[in-house]
This record gives C-alpha cells, sequence and structure tokens, in this order.
C-alpha cells in the first residue's frame, strides 16, 4: 500500500525529473515554456539557501529572466506556519532577490 502525502500532493514526473507535486511539475513546464520564449535565460532546481543559524532551505526554482532580473520561486498548496517563517528568514538574509510563492499555474 502506497503512502499518502501529508497535503494529499501527488508525485509527478516530467522530462526524468521527479516532483513532490503536479504544481511543482506544473510550474517546471511553464519555465520550460517561457525558456522556449526567450522570456527566461535559464533556472535552478532545488537550489539551497543556508542562513546564519545553520539552517538550510531548499527553494524549488532560481529563475533568470532575460530583462536581467533574478526570482526564487516556491509552488505551495498549503502555507504552513513553518514555511511562512523560512519565507521571511529569506527575505531577511537574501533581500537581492524576490521569492515569488505560486499557488496556482
Amino acid at each position: 500500500m502506497r503512502k499518502l502525502h501529508k497535503f494529499n500532493a501527488v508525485r509527478t514526473e516530467v522530462d526524468n525529473h521527479k516532483f513532490p507535486s503536479k504544481l511543482e511539475a506544473n510550474y517546471y513546464k511553464k519555465l520550460k515554456l517561457l525558456q522556449q520564449a526567450g522570456e527566461v535565460i535559464g533556472f535552478f532546481m532545488q537550489v539551497p539557501l543556508h542562513f546564519k543559524c545553520g539552517t538550510t532551505y531548499r527553494m524549488d526554482f532560481l529563475v533568470f529572466y532575460a530583462d536581467g532580473t533574478c526570482k526564487g520561486v516556491e509552488t505551495k498548496g498549503i502555507l504552513t506556519p513553518d514555511f511562512k517563517i523560512k519565507a521571511k528568514m529569506v527575505e531577511q538574509e537574501y533581500p537581492w532577490f524576490d521569492l515569488e510563492i505560486v499557488k496556482k499555474v
């Protein structure tokens, strides 16, 4: 019997990449289309951010846009209290880029 995710997320595979949710997989597909259109230069997945307190947080995507901007992206079905704390830590320790929270694609 397969164990269900605590938030009912469905693991999804796209381009030989395994994603913990359909939402994250769909955002990956969107980034690929934006890259083909020339709006996105490139992106990294599961980027570790290291905090001064010794904690590490893995951001879903770090996206580099053609206009020279850089944005962190986190796909979330549910905004947990733990995530809200980590998002504030990202804002404080990495102020040079925005963290976008995507709830729907």
